[in-house]
């Protein structure tokens, strides 16, 4: 489930971190710590998140 979790987060982090730097920006924000906090979030946050995602496509093909 690790590798499937870890594939995943490719996907997942990328898609949290640019919608959460989309968000920064859309919100008047552009210094480059906002940015880069934003994106950080993303990714730490991608890693629970992809997690479960995994965990619920091991749970489903069973």
């Amino acid at each position: 489930m690790f590798r499937l979790a870890a594939m995943l987060y490719s996907l997942i982090a990328t898609a949290l971190a640019g919608s959460a730097v989309v968000a920064v920006l859309a919100a008047g924000l552009v210094s480059v710590s906002a940015i880069v906090s934003a994106a950080a979030a993303g990714a730490v946050i991608g890693v629970p998140a992809s997690w479960l995602v995994a965990k619920r496509l091991y749970q489903g093909s069973a």
